[in-house]
């Protein structure tokens, strides 16, 4: 019996040492502040605003976070499964400077700029690189890659993720901008930021989430599908179709980690994937700008993006009769600007490409969502970034008189008229129309059309623009009518 006893209290002895060794050993692993990759070295953080910084640390530990710009300490505690939240107040843009957060481990972030921060999402012309896709290059990107070395303008792409769980991290990390990483972002969202970092002279940071052939439904959750009958949600990973366009699966594999950074906004290239299912696509992207917004908790921030360009389609439905799709997608997006607010769209109604579905012109892009931040969000006076705007048509005798909002500076094409105007009358067939130009309006007439009651400009899969505002931005394509 004294033997038996003797084992057993040895038995005990060894089983709690065991057990202490293990939590020892585990301490380390628990004992250690961890930020999403998105809060890292070299980060830029949004200037001026109670900025949102998260992770995890040792369960119902304090944490503590000073931030290198005021000698202040903020403290927060971690909940029973280590996470914690909390929000620095951020200064003018300035930097670079280190933040320091500790739950009795210090973890210490570096070159931390304070400035401008924006979202870069979409599809494959958000996601096209600056080296270009094979054999699709980027015009002028060598030179303006040789020459893109800017501390001040930072970068950060996600890897893509599918998934239906609502994940909490993203694959990435933060670089400056030199020719070896300008090389492979996004050429876009690089004209935008480069165009921003240059006007404002603040550091600007990008972070892009974009999948090439991505669905819209793609980027939005289940609940706002709701309406949308024929958006068919995921119930299991065996439900998913495809990893891009399947509803909600970079919601939550790429958007729904960031959800909550404090930013300036987003620019957005999407509808492609879209244009076989036009009819849904105004309210459909209204309910996904909403829906951002909502879940964002920063109000109706700014949120621009491009037309997509025109491109030849091909769909065939009927022998030698094809299917408009792109006309009726584009004209969703132009419907869906004036649902929304604090928003703008870039029309690319002059630099589509036939046989390309992603122009080699991204500068131009670019560019244009930079226009309407630098006017709209930075208040520049003197630059614009709206085009012209279809308004209202007139009937008089034979002649159609289209009237244009946004026109300021009137109405240009080359030689003073238009060859991309169409009209019709009862009868439902459009024939080529002459159009000419009378200060903010258009006059459109064809001889085969006596009473006219339609009028349809550039409104087919592929066309390249020739009306533009006095700003040099092109109209979008429009119509009239509602067949």
């Amino acid at each position: 019996m004294k033997v038996n006893k003797e084992m057993n209290n040895l038995m005990k002895q060894r089983l709690t040492t065991i057990l202490l060794l293990a939590v020892v050993v585990s301490l380390p692993a628990i004992a250690e502040v961890k930020l999403p990759t998105f809060f890292s070295d070299g980060m830029v953080m949004q200037q001026q605003t109670q900025a949102n910084l998260w992770g995890t640390a040792t369960p119902r530990k304090q944490v503590t976070v000073d931030p290198g710009w005021d000698n202040k300490t903020y403290t927060t505690t971690a909940d029973a499964q280590g996470n914690w939240k909390l929000s620095v107040p951020t200064p003018a843009a300035g930097g670079p400077y280190t933040i320091t957060i500790s739950d009795g481990k210090e973890l210490i972030l570096n070159n931390i700029l304070i400035g401008e921060l924006w979202i870069c999402s979409g599809q494959s012309n958000m996601e096209m690189p600056m080296k270009g896709f094979k054999n699709q290059p980027i015009d002028n990107s060598n030179m303006d890659v040789l020459r893109s070395k800017n501390p001040n303008l930072r970068l950060f792409t996600a890897k893509r993720t599918s998934t239906l769980k609502p994940q909490h991290d993203v694959v990435g990390q933060w670089n400056e901008a030199t020719p070896a990483s300008v090389y492979e972002f996004s050429a876009t969202a690089y004209y935008f930021g480069r165009l921003v970092q240059e006007i404002t002279d603040v550091p600007v940071g990008l972070i892009v989430i974009a999948w090439g052939g991505s669905a819209a439904e793609a980027w939005m959750t289940g609940e706002w599908l709701k309406a949308f009958p024929d958006a068919k949600i995921p119930r299991t990973e065996e439900d998913i179709k495809s990893k891009n366009r399947t509803p909600t699966v970079l919601y939550n594999g790429m958007l729904h980690p960031l959800i909550g950074i404090s930013m300036r906004g987003v620019i957005w290239y999407q509808g492609e994937d879209n244009y076989n299912r036009a009819h849904t696509y105004a309210d459909m992207f209204t309910a996904l700008v909403n829906g951002w917004r909502s879940e964002w908790k920063q109000g109706d921030f700014p949120f621009y993006y491009c037309q997509i360009a025109p491109y030849d389609y091909g769909i065939i439905t009927e022998p030698g009769k094809e299917v408009i799709n792109s006309a009726y997608l584009r004209e969703a997006q132009m419907q869906a600007e004036h649902r929304l607010t604090n928003t703008g769209m870039a029309v690319l109604l002059d630099v589509g490409m036939e046989k390309g579905i992603h122009p080699t012109q991204k500068q131009i892009a670019g560019e244009r969502l930079a226009f309407l931040a630098l006017n709209k969000t930075y208040g520049i006076e003197g630059v614009e970034g709206d085009s012209p705007y279809y308004k209202s048509m007139e009937i008089q005798g034979d002649t159609a008189i289209i009237t244009f909002e946004r026109s300021l500076m009137w109405l240009n094409a080359k030689d003073g008229e238009s060859k991309l105007f169409t009209i019709a009358g009862e009868d439902k067939v459009f024939y080529p129309a002459r159009a000419w130009i009378s200060r903010s309006k258009v006059h459109v007439k064809s001889d085969k059309v006596q009473h006219p009651v339609a009028v349809r400009y550039a409104f087919e899969n592929y066309v390249k623009g020739d009306l533009y505002g006095g700003n040099g931005l092109p109209v979008s394509s429009f119509r009239t009518d509602n067949w």
